[in-house]
């Protein structure tokens, strides 16, 4: 009997919020769904956050994964961008929470890392990888291909974790 794990991986932002399904059975990774939550931006920022959070649970709803994997706020330009950002990423981890999920998060350098070999990578190589481990055309946006970049990090790190159990 094959293992099958499902991940969602999430690159939250307050303007677009990538998101990304991928599906390991016996150590092979297929796509199973991805995308991007664009909230409107009139509005108060309290409705984006909203938004936010009912699209992405209504994609955990539909589509059930497992487990859940969210790229760190890393950088921004000023205070008020990182308070957007981390508060994006909130609303993002509570919906994930509310579905039950066990969510991990990484830092952009380590989820680089762990796809192209280089931490610091351009995040068209990263594009390039994601495709090239899934076995598609990134014809994806930005924020999508990150999404599913955590993802197979996430899938990576616990094939290395239950490996290291065995020893």
């Amino acid at each position: 009997m094959s293992e099958s794990i499902t991940v969602i991986g999430i690159d939250p932002g307050s303007r677009n919020t990538g998101w990304g399904v991928v599906r390991e059975t016996s150590g092979v990774l297929s796509l199973v769904d991805c995308g991007v939550i664009r909230p409107p931006l009139q509005g108060a920022f309290s409705e984006r956050l909203g938004f936010i959070f009912r699209e992405l649970s209504n994609v955990l709803i539909r589509l059930k994964p497992d487990e859940a994997s969210v790229e760190q706020v890393f950088t921004a330009k000023n205070a008020a961008t990182a308070l957007k950002l981390g508060q994006a990423r909130g609303a993002a981890i509570a919906a994930l929470a509310a579905h039950g999920l066990s969510v991990r998060d990484y830092e952009p350098t380590v989820i680089k890392k762990s796809l192209v070999g280089v931490g610091g990578a351009e995040k068209s190589q990263v594009s390039f990888m994601v495709g090239k481990m899934l076995g598609v055309r990134p014809d994806w946006a930005v924020d999508t291909g990150d999404a599913l970049a955590a993802a197979i990090c996430h899938l990576t790190v616990r094939r290395f974790e239950r490996l290291a159990r065995l020893r």
